[in-house]
């Protein structure tokens, strides 16, 4: 299965410039460590060389100071040897044409498949005229490596992979004055996240996991005419979210995904509409009681769902399939 999450990548994802800059340079002197117990030359087959350029071309002069694995002259030397065999004409058939090739590294970039399985994709599409080693040729040039050496996916290529019955839920807080005076009320919302929809609950003063459940039990049975259902929930470590809500959507074959410790960013779509709600609704208003907020965020969300068009979705609102009269 796809390790998503690398505690190194967590840490970075959270570090703020001066800790970042400890990080690298404490890799950095591990590096060097590890490069002192191994004496001698270090050979390096074509695969590794063309990852160490890849990653080592953007960061320029700067990769004189980190390099330990070879010398720096040997890794500009391979950089030079790179450009020279670009600017070769290529000896043999000529290339395969540039759909064949956009569409195979199409196939890699959005399955992950190998060889083989691209090649059994093209089979299907009725592509017959290309062999395995095609597919290793056009990939090799890219420098893609073997399905097995690409499987750690990001989050984003994640999310992509499941957006259409992938959903995501998140807390949002609004200030509400009642005859006791000054309160805070709490709202779950719940995202899809291929169209941008959003549902929202009631609102409550008591969020416990009791009535998280309550609510995660009234979004399994929501009356919609999707036709994909959730199979997946994103939620963060929030203790509302107990055994008992991750049991009951189970039962419902849906998959409960918990975030890692402080990754808001994992969860950005879901903060992003939080943000948009208040600042264009709910900031404008005084709340008295949960009636009064139950009220503004319905028609607030009723109103982004209809009418708040996406780039992602060609600037079409959540639910709606072609543009609003």
């Amino acid at each position: 299965m796809i390790q998503l999450f690398h505690p190194l990548l967590t840490l970075i994802a959270t570090a703020s410039d001066s800790l970042l800059a400890k990080y690298v340079l404490y890799l950095k002197n591990e590096n060097r460590i590890l490069r002192d117990r191994a004496p001698g030359e270090i050979h390096t087959k074509p695969h590794a060389r063309a990852q160490l350029r890849k990653y080592g071309k953007p960061l320029e002069k700067a990769i004189n100071e980190l390099i330990t694995i070879i010398t720096p002259g040997t890794f500009h030397h391979w950089v030079r040897e790179e450009k020279r065999s670009r600017k070769n004409k290529p000896i043999g058939r000529p290339g395969k044409s540039a759909v064949l090739r956009e569409l195979i590294l199409k196939i890699s970039s959005e399955t992950g498949f190998g060889y083989t399985r691209i090649l059994g994709e093209l089979r299907k599409l009725g592509i017959s005229q290309v062999c395995r080693q095609t597919v290793k040729n056009i990939l090799k040039e890219e420098e893609i490596g073997p399905s097995p050496k690409r499987s750690t996916g990001t989050w984003d290529q994640f999310l992509k992979a499941h957006a259409e019955t992938l959903w995501a839920c998140d807390f949002f807080t609004k200030r509400a004055a009642t005859p006791r005076g000054l309160i805070d009320l709490y709202v779950l919302v719940f995202m899809h996240l291929e169209t941008r929809e959003f549902l929202a609950t009631p609102s409550t003063r008591n969020p416990d996991s009791a009535w998280v459940t309550q609510q995660a039990n009234a979004f399994v049975n929501q009356d919609t005419n999707r036709d994909e259902k959730p199979t997946s929930l994103i939620h963060d470590r929030d203790t509302k979210f107990s055994a008992e809500f991750k049991q009951l959507l189970k039962n419902k074959g849906i998959q409960p995904k918990m975030l890692p410790i402080r990754s808001p960013n994992l969860n950005a779509r879901v903060e992003r509409f939080v943000l948009t709600i208040k600042y264009e609704a709910l900031n404008h208003f005084n709340a008295f009681g949960e009636t009064q907020l139950d009220y503004l965020v319905l028609e607030s969300v009723g109103s982004y769902n209809k009418y708040r068009a996406h780039n992602s979705r060609e600037f079409l609102p959540p639910c709606c399939t072609e543009p609003p009269p």
